[in-house]
């Protein structure tokens, strides 16, 4: 029972991290078309994200692979009954990746601002469907014995697109941030001022998201059940908060990691909420996914503990590794295509 309880926390850790490292390049490409007023700015907002972005997305195919092998039931009805969704958003993150690398290939005004729009496209449907699906997760799917009752269409439901827009807008800030730390000139100045001006909306977004999942989840039933829970949305509020008084210091750096903390609490909130459920059922909670009948047998468990306690230390080494080599801003004279 202790590996299922392990593995419930590292998946949890794997998305939350994964959002944090990936919403930025979301949000960056969400803003390509925005911030870049000349074709050397967007190269460049396509540099600063260049040795990093395909990185990031290891921890994606991870909390995926961790599903799979910790919670193959789960694994195995979410991308059954979510299929659809799931298809549009890896479409997305394909469509991005293929921008990123052909965009510089040929010298030509129609195929770079067709490249552009892909860019801006394949940012724009994950960060909105992950929020979309996430949101109905905590909700709660209409799933019983007979299986799944909805649809692509259901999923666009009124809590679904509120926590969609809370990925949208979260993660535009984080991009805007990371950009301001990651370039220099007016382009750094523009990025600043550009998350100055969303951050209202994500402050906005975020407490009319938390006043919501009272009324349309049960996720604050933990919370009522061991306050000690609210630890982590009010370290969410609080480094949003800082954020901004960050950015009115003009100290971009520490104000981007203020962001890295929001994006990681406000994704520990609904993961914590969720114990010890995976998918709830929104029929009946006989019918939840959990982590106790949907776990693989406690000796795989076993033996993924300590595969997971050799490799992610690694992985984790490795991209602060990466992020140390690459952590000088770009300039025009750094930019390769």
């Amino acid at each position: 029972m202790i590996f299922n309880i392990i593995w419930f926390v590292l998946w949890g850790v794997l998305w939350s991290v994964y959002f944090m490292l990936d919403g930025f390049v979301l949000g960056a490409g969400m803003l390509h078309p925005v911030l870049g007023k000349s074709d050397m700015d967007k190269r460049i907002m396509i540099n600063t994200i260049g040795p990093v972005w395909d990185g990031n997305e290891v921890w994606l195919i991870t909390a995926g692979g961790a599903t799979f092998a910790a919670f193959p039931t789960t694994y195995a009805l979410m991308f059954s009954y979510l299929y659809t969704a799931l298809f549009l958003l890896l479409a997305g993150l394909i469509i991005r990746g293929v921008a990123y690398e052909f965009r510089g290939k040929i010298a030509s005004e129609g195929w770079k601002k067709l490249w552009d729009v892909a860019i801006f496209v394949g940012n724009s449907i994950p960060a909105l469907l992950f929020g979309v699906a996430f949101g109905n997760i905590f909700a709660g799917l209409p799933m019983d014995a007979a299986g799944y009752h909805g649809s692509l269409i259901g999923l666009l439901n009124p809590y679904g697109l509120l926590a969609g827009v809370l990925f949208v807008v979260l993660f535009l800030m984080h991009g805007a941030l990371y950009l301001s730390v990651k370039t220099v000139g007016e382009l750094k100045e523009r990025s600043s001022a550009m998350a100055a001006k969303i951050w209202p909306a994500a402050l906005i977004v975020a407490a009319v998201f938390l006043g919501a999942t009272a009324f349309a989840t049960k996720l604050y039933d933990n919370y009522l059940a061991a306050p000690l829970l609210f630890i982590i949305p009010l370290l969410a509020v609080g480094a949003l908060v800082t954020v901004r008084i960050a950015l009115a210091k003009g100290k971009n750096l520490t104000a981007f990691a203020a962001s890295c903390i929001t994006v990681l609490m406000v994704v520990a909130t609904g993961v914590a909420g969720l114990f010890p459920s995976l998918i709830p059922s929104s029929i009946d909670a006989a019918y939840n996914l959990t982590i106790y009948n949907s776990s693989s047998s406690p000796y795989t468990l076993k033996i993924m503990t300590v595969v997971a306690a050799i490799f992610v230390p690694i992985i984790i080494s490795y991209k602060i590794w990466v992020y140390r080599v690459f952590q000088a801003p770009v300039e025009a004279k750094d930019v390769l295509y």
